[in-house]
């Protein structure tokens, strides 16, 4: 059975501020701690109204210092925006003061538009893509520091922060296979190359003799999860997360909306058909229909892990579906017997 962790992005609740999800999200890292989830990660977005995680390595520390053994990441840090060395530096310090604790997931979208990507001091007008490039670079910084190194992450040389690399398209399957990193594909919000990106994730990966511990492919799938005890009420609180892609979809992103009775007359029939796409891989419902989802999901996945997000208005109830997930995956899954 795949172990189960939890993916964060931090909502700002309308009539509420970062403050209040930031609060709120340690508040739930403190329970995934105690319901047995394996990690916490928190994602970079910038111009967000609804998301506070976009300095993400900040809000890293703050969940890791307010918890005792979950380990805390990034899902993940775009690193088009970051010099390599400041992340190494910076997650050599995560490393340094929650030893053990630490994940460095990277993706290569921006996390945002294209004017903030200016804001955030891209070079837009180099158009060739150094990602992978970088993430070598990066992970050298890690490595036992040598005498002959001009550079060095201070914190960071010779720590051990495992390096995972994030992924919506085939893109990122091929570059963890190249580097034998750990993957994660973004199938919460982009699942139309789910099935061909694990394929080529297993086929083509091999393991690196300089920088990797990986022996064989390790996967993670993103997953959204809407919970409740009952399905009608989870239906019911699934429209924030209805709301929320309708806003965006249209240019204009807002805060987490509260849960309405229906969407109908609020979005269009193209815009309901692209939820559906996008959301492909969702589970709402019961405990009883998670735990069928569930079973089907890994039936047909067979991940290593799963990384579980629940854009849910109310606090309460957003701990309470994340509970319930970890109920089911206590008592086991039927597909992964």
């Amino acid at each position: 059975m795949p172990s189960f962790s939890v993916l964060d992005l931090s909502p700002i609740l309308t009539g509420g501020d970062a403050a209040q999800a930031l609060a709120n999200s340690l508040d739930l890292a403190r329970h995934a701690e105690r319901w047995g989830y394996a990690r916490y990660w928190l994602a970079e977005h910038h111009n967000m109204p609804g998301i506070a995680s976009a300095a993400t390595a900040v809000v890293i520390g703050h969940v890791a210092g307010g918890t005792r053994t979950i380990r805390v990441g990034a899902g993940g840090i775009m690193l088009p925006n970051h010099a390599p060395l400041v992340v190494a530096e910076q997650f050599g310090t995560l490393e340094s003061l929650y030893p053990g604790r630490i994940d460095l997931g990277l993706g290569r979208a921006p996390g945002t538009d294209r004017r903030t990507m200016h804001a955030l001091r891209r070079d837009l007008g180099n158009r060739s893509d150094t990602f992978q490039e970088d993430v070598v670079e990066l992970i050298s910084y890690f490595g036992p520091p040598a005498r002959s190194q001009k550079v060095s992450a201070i914190p960071g040389a010779g720590l051990h922060v495992p390096v995972w690399i994030l992924g919506s398209s085939l893109f990122g399957a091929r570059v963890a296979a190249e580097l034998g990193l750990p993957y994660a594909f973004a199938s919460h919000f982009a699942p139309p190359d789910l099935d061909e990106a694990i394929a080529l994730y297993r086929r083509e990966f091999r393991p690196s003799v300089t920088h990797a511990s990986l022996r064989e492919p390790h996967l993670m799938l993103g997953l959204n999860i809407v919970a409740a005890d009952s399905d009608r009420e989870a239906k019911h609180l699934a429209t924030s997360l209805h709301q929320a892609f309708v806003a965006l979809r249209r240019g204009m992103p807002t805060a987490l909306r509260p849960p309405i009775d229906t969407m109908e007359g609020l979005w269009t029939e193209m815009e309901r058909a692209q939820l559906e796409a996008m959301l492909a891989c969702s589970i709402v419902g019961s405990p009883v229909t998670v735990r069928r989802g569930l079973e089907a999901f890994v039936a047909r996945t067979d991940p290593d892990e799963l990384i579980v997000t629940s854009q849910v208005f109310d606090h309460g109830a957003r701990l309470r579906s994340f509970e319930i997930v970890a109920e089911v995956a206590r008592e086991g899954l039927a597909a992964a017997g």
